[in-house]
């Protein structure tokens, strides 16, 4: 079963069982799906976006939620934090599981030798070799300083 379908089906599932954050939730990320099929249908993919673009958006939306709780819990709103971390919950149902931090360097080492990258010229490359694998596993905001590092040694 395809992401847009999990979705969906969980979202009536939600209206069935009355469950009010969650449907909430769910409701924001069939939005986000839609914005992001309504720009690609202008751009002429009349198919809207993939499923790689749906992890893209799934991941962008629990990051999002991250800072927003962090942001609340040192603002004193815990209530609002709590809310976010609940939301934050609904969304990874739907995330692939992350690689933790020997998985990820190990992926980092295999894209580097699959492009043969030996400068920090190859960068671009070698990230974009594992957006395509690791996309929705892994964030890239923390691997893209660890491949800067190991590239540049």
């Amino acid at each position: 079963m395809d992401l847009r379908t999990r979705i969906s089906t969980d979202l009536k599932q939600a209206m069935k069982d009355k469950a009010v954050e969650r449907l909430s939730t769910l409701r924001l990320v069939n939005a986000a799906i839609k914005d992001k099929d309504i720009a690609a249908r202008a751009e002429g993919n009349d198919d809207g976006v993939g499923e790689d673009e749906v992890l893209a958006i799934l991941g962008k939306m629990a990051k999002q939620r991250l800072e927003s709780a962090r942001a609340y819990e040192e603002g004193g709103r815990l209530d609002l934090a709590e809310r976010e971390r609940s939301e934050i919950e609904v969304i990874e149902e739907f995330l692939p599981r992350q690689l933790d931090e020997n998985e990820t360097t190990a992926a980092v080492d295999a894209a580097v030798v699959e492009v043969g990258a030996s400068s920090i010229r190859d960068m671009g490359k070698v990230m974009g070799v594992l957006k395509a694998k690791y996309t929705g596993q892994m964030d890239f905001g923390r691997v893209g300083p660890m491949l800067k590092d190991r590239l540049s040694n």
